[in-house]
């Protein structure tokens, strides 16, 4: 595999800054509609169950669309891709801003989702194309704390202001730091990957050990959205208003720290660990969550929790498939996201599924459930090509 770099291609600590900053911004806004849930149901007069599923668009969207934007941008510097993915999240985010009906956000979703799977997944390929083997997992982590941070800042910053504001003001917000991200995209290192067809993409998707791990990273994601988005609905008891707030800053500063140790655990245990520790863990805490929530301080223990454990997944996860396909790592990392945002489809609209049939007590267990068919995928059997996975 050829990879060309600028004469500048020098990954320091600033660019990885820009590249987190930019997964902050998108993570702030694939997460902050969940804390907001309630109101913007109300305004756009759907209900709750209905208005989550602009989550499921954006993940759909995201999942088809990974894939498909590698595929035709292959020849081209990867700061001319991100740049451009941000110019599209950011008419993503005014399109839901001034959107008076369903349809008119759901429709802006779609633009920003666009944008957000031409920048992540390349800011993940940047961030571990350049760094060097044995500082992968501390480069992608570092990345990768962008999505964390924003479930300790972005997400509960947005749910304030969305009450004090009105939530298309933090919409507004969000498009305002994606736009100074876009303007600071041309300071990066200059990268080009090799070339890699859709076809050549699908041949990848289905090599045992990597479709192992995507499968692993589908429901690992699905298990978290399945309760995550619904969030509002289930503390309804102990918590609301701008109380959800605290429960999201618990959840991020668990983010941060299981990322941060998973950065480092990957570099010295390996990824199988550490992504066993972060499912055994998931599977675990969403099976106490109807417990936990009885209680505001059990709902903040829960939050923390999930955090932790949700946030040492997607570290090893990566590490993994930059060993299992040397010869496509932007193919492998750009289907990953696709795996996530389409675990995220799933969840969210599974979670929407089980609280409109069967009631709120029922999605921390489905939750859980779901958490423990990917712990049973990420298990290798004793087949040697399904070690690798």
């Amino acid at each position: 595999m050829t990879i060309r770099r600028s004469s500048n291609d020098r990954l320091g600590l600033g660019a990885l800054l820009v590249l987190a900053v930019g997964t902050f911004t998108v993570g702030t806004d694939g997460f902050v509609l969940n804390g907001l849930l309630p109101t913007i149901a109300a305004d756009l007069r759907v209900s709750e169950a209905v208005a989550g599923q602009l989550t499921t668009v954006f993940a759909v969207t995201y999942a088809i669309s990974s894939p498909l934007i590698a595929a035709f941008t292959g020849r081209l510097d990867r700061r001319w891709v991100l740049g451009a993915g941000m110019v599209l999240f950011t008419i993503g985010m005014a399109g839901q801003a001034i959107g008076e009906s369903f349809a008119v956000v759901a429709v802006a979703r779609v633009l920003a989702a666009l944008g957000a799977a031409a920048f992540q997944s390349n800011a993940y390929v940047l961030a571990g194309a350049l760094a060097s083997d044995e500082r992968r997992g501390r480069a992608l982590a570092t990345v990768s704390n962008g999505m964390s941070v924003s479930m300790v800042l972005g997400v509960p910053i947005g749910v304030l202001a969305g009450n004090w504001f009105g939530w298309r003001a933090v919409m507004w917000g969000i498009g305002a730091v994606a736009l100074v991200v876009m303007l600071l995209v041309p300071l990066l290192p200059g990268l080009r990957m090799p070339t890699v067809t859709l076809r050549d993409r699908l041949a990848v998707v289905v090599r045992p050990p990597i479709a192992r791990v995507l499968g692993v990273s589908v429901l690992g994601t699905a298990a978290a959205f399945a309760a995550f988005v619904y969030l509002p609905v289930l503390v309804a008891p102990v918590a609301a208003g701008a109380m959800i707030s605290w429960l999201l800053v618990g959840f991020g500063i668990g983010q941060i720290a299981g990322n941060a140790f998973a950065g480092r655990a990957t570099d010295s245990l390996g990824p199988a660990r550490v992504r066993s520790i972060s499912l055994i863990g998931t599977v675990a805490t969403f099976a106490l969550l109807d417990v936990a929530v009885l209680s505001l301080p059990g709902a903040l223990v829960l939050a923390l929790a999930s955090g932790v454990f949700g946030g040492m997944l997607m570290v090893p996860q990566q590490h993994r498939l930059f060993s299992l396909a040397p010869d496509a790592p932007t193919v492998a990392l750009g289907l990953n996201g696709s795996a996530i945002y389409g675990g995220g489809a799933l969840g969210a609209a599974l979670g929407g599924i089980v609280l409109s049939s069967a009631g709120v007590w029922w999605v921390g267990p489905v939750a859980a459930f779901v958490a423990l068919l990917a712990f049973a995928l990420s298990v290798p059997s004793r087949a040697p090509v399904a070690q690798s996975a």
